[in-house]
């Protein structure tokens, strides 16, 4: 018997769930297994057998024998509070958090049923920390959400929430609205989002693309501001990201001991090997800059002084991915949604095997590689007894056809099905 219960717990007769495999990619070994069994009881799965182990008395059969089975994905770059658009920047002065929190709902559950179980969201008003909290209650459906809070910046910087502004409106921004200058004041910065709720932290290291500011790539932290940030990060158990677009602001990021490189689109191969070297991973962000370069295009999608940096930046990320794949770079699978629509979060598959990744290889940074990012991997992750029951099928094998997984067709999140077709 198939029992689907989209969204809600199984009736209380459903001992165990028996999901029958047709295909199954584990998110650790380097080939799919034929005709498995994922036997899921509670949040967690319980045992993965070879062939099709029927279900015991009360116990739930999921016939996925015509499907790929993999872990659910993992995005470790997402905007969960905002979706671009040309009203963005006239958004953020006519938006009450409110108003954000309930779009956040949407982009969240849109995420979620694409097939992504766990995301990190590096940088918000702070609704980000309801958000998540939202879901881990049960009042919003969502994936699995590790936030930022908010973004830290220098003055001026491409998080200072006050750039583009008048000057009455404008302010000081410091540490508390995540802007320092000196090392004491980044100490302070990474302690209020603490306070506030943080589970990660991230930097914008370099001027960014979409900021109403002119520098798209210059550094905009000394190294010894980096140092404290991440050193105060670790004493609260926290694992740092740096946006970076300029090799100068990542090299400073990677001596320092930042955890991920975010979009890295200026890196030269001195950047790469530093990061080899103190096993830096990177987080390539290609399908944003793909966005990014296609909406500066449309006149009126930005503001005049961030067209000329999206035309110059976008179209170069997926370049450099393929140069730091080459050069053994480590990996981890990260989009920039909000960017674009959150949902399609899956198109960033396409792009990394179009510049040289083998399926299984995106396939893994998307699952076992980002939870090790987050320092996960004996919960999630990969298709094991003993880990959370997070799980993802497609209709074809995307060993042949990455696209496939654009189409996801059935989600569980914590032993929850919340889709199914």
């Amino acid at each position: 018997m198939l029992l689907l219960l989209l969204g809600v717990a199984w009736s209380a007769q459903a001992q165990k769930i028996y999901l029958h495999c047709g295909r199954l990619i584990d998110g650790k070994q380097n080939k799919a297994q034929e005709k498995m069994t994922v036997v899921v009881e509670g949040k967690q799965i319980v045992a993965v057998q070879k062939g099709f182990v029927q279900p015991g008395t009360g116990d739930s059969l999921v016939d996925l024998r015509q499907k790929t089975v993999m872990p659910g994905f993992f995005d470790l770059h997402v905007h969960l509070e905002s979706e671009s658009s040309p009203s963005t920047y006239i958004d953020r002065f006519r938006l009450n958090k409110a108003d954000l929190a309930f779009r956040s709902a949407v982009y969240a559950r849109r995420t979620l049923l694409a097939g992504f179980t766990t995301v990190r969201d590096l940088g918000g008003s702070g609704v980000n920390v309801a958000l998540r909290n939202a879901i881990n209650s049960g009042y919003a459906e969502g994936p699995r959400v590790y936030t930022a809070e908010k973004s830290i910046a220098s003055t001026g910087g491409h998080a200072d929430p006050s750039n583009g502004m008048r000057d009455d409106l404008r302010g000081d921004p410091g540490p508390a609205e995540g802007v320092i200058n000196g090392p004491e004041e980044a100490r302070k910065a990474v302690r209020q989002r603490y306070k506030n709720g943080a589970d990660v932290i991230k930097i914008t290291a370099t001027g960014g693309v979409l900021s109403v500011a002119k520098d798209g790539s210059g550094p905009q932290f000394t190294e010894e501001e980096i140092r404290a940030i991440v050193e105060t990060a670790k004493d609260y158990g926290m694992i740092t990201a740096a946006h970076a677009h300029g090799a100068e602001g990542m090299k400073r990021a990677i001596r320092a001991g930042i955890t991920t490189i975010e979009h890295g689109t200026l890196m030269d191969d001195e950047t790469m090997d530093l990061m080899v070297e103190h096993g830096t991973w990177y987080v390539p962000t290609i399908t944003a800059g793909k966005e990014a370069a296609a909406n500066a295009e449309k006149p009126g999608y930005y503001p005049e002084v961030v067209v000329p940096k999206a035309r110059a930046i976008g179209p170069k990320i997926q370049d450099n991915f393929a140069k730091a794949y080459k050069r053994g770079v480590k990996i981890a699978f990260g989009t920039d949604a909000g960017v674009f629509k959150h949902g399609e979060n899956a198109r960033e598959f396409g792009y990394m095997v179009d510049a040289g990744m083998p399926p299984m290889e995106a396939i893994k940074a998307a699952t076992s590689s980002a939870a090790e990012v987050l320092q996960v991997s004996n919960q999630l992750g990969s298709v094991e007894a003993g880990k959370m029951a997070d799980l993802v099928a497609v209709d074809e094998n995307p060993l042949t056809n990455i696209k496939t997984l654009e189409h996801v067709t059935f989600v569980m999140k914590d032993g929850i099905i919340y889709k199914s077709e």
